[in-house]
């Protein structure tokens, strides 16, 4: 249930369609649904604006059915599967209308909506490796309402291939720098814009990076103000908060 839908209820409460004891029924029955697999949270999207977003990894191809299903039967319209992997998403091609994005590991149901947003989201990458995480953040961002900017392979090592789009990254709402190695990549977008710079650290790196460590702490040791840091290799993560940021005043 969305905040119009919980807003038509109480309409009909104030014009006497239904009585409030009808209304009450619908909000008891409403909050999640039990499915002795996974507890749905119907009412996510009431209280952030955002419905539940099905996490992948892990998960049978008979539970996703079972879980897009019944979010289908509730009316959510649009569904994001992430951390998806070829073997699963091979038979939910088969039995649901699954748009399946192979390199962000990303499975879409339903119809991307409109951009709303305030402004862009600019997703840069340090390196062409750090592309499946950085795909992950934009496929969030364009599922929940975002026009985004994809700036790849634009890292330290030839800093001139950033600067040669300094007018995207000055007129971003939001910036999402993904780097892995030794994560410099945020430090140096954040001293350029008046935007927020969310880190996102990548495994990409070799024996000293630590599967994304390095990357980490040098992002959370970042000189630049305004750069906030998300988890390794977090690209959903980071798309949903810069999301929160471009459709922040809105509200």
């Amino acid at each position: 249930m969305n905040k119009q839908e919980t807003l038509e209820i109480l309409r009909k409460i104030q014009t006497g369609a239904i009585s409030p004891e009808e209304a009450l029924l619908k909000f008891c029955t409403e909050p999640f649904e039990d499915l002795g697999y996974a507890k749905l949270d119907h009412h996510r999207e009431l209280r952030q604006g955002i419905p539940e977003v099905i996490y992948g990894a892990g998960k049978t191809p008979e539970q996703i059915t079972g879980i897009v299903n019944a979010m289908r039967d509730k009316g959510q319209r649009l569904i994001l599967i992430t951390r998806l992997s070829d073997d699963v998403a091979e038979p939910l091609t088969k039995s649901l209308p699954l748009h399946y994005h192979q390199i962000a590991r990303i499975g879409i149901i339903g119809e991307m909506p409109e951009p709303d947003g305030i402004g862009k989201i600019v997703v840069a990458t340090g390196g062409t490796s750090d592309m499946p995480v950085a795909e992950e953040a934009a496929l969030t961002a364009e599922a929940l309402g975002n026009s985004v900017i994809r700036l790849y392979d634009v890292g330290v090592a030839g800093l001139h291939r950033l600067l040669s789009r300094l007018n995207d990254i000055m007129d971003a709402q939001a910036i999402i720098a993904i780097a892995g190695m030794e994560g410099a990549l945020a430090s140096v977008i954040g001293g350029l814009v008046d935007c927020p710079v969310i880190g996102v650290p990548t495994s990409v790196g070799y024996g000293a990076s630590f599967n994304g460590l390095a990357a980490l702490l040098t992002m959370l040791n970042s000189c630049a103000c305004g750069v906030s840091v998300v988890n390794i290799d977090n690209g959903f993560g980071a798309g949903y908060l810069a999301s929160m940021i471009n459709h922040r005043y809105m509200r």
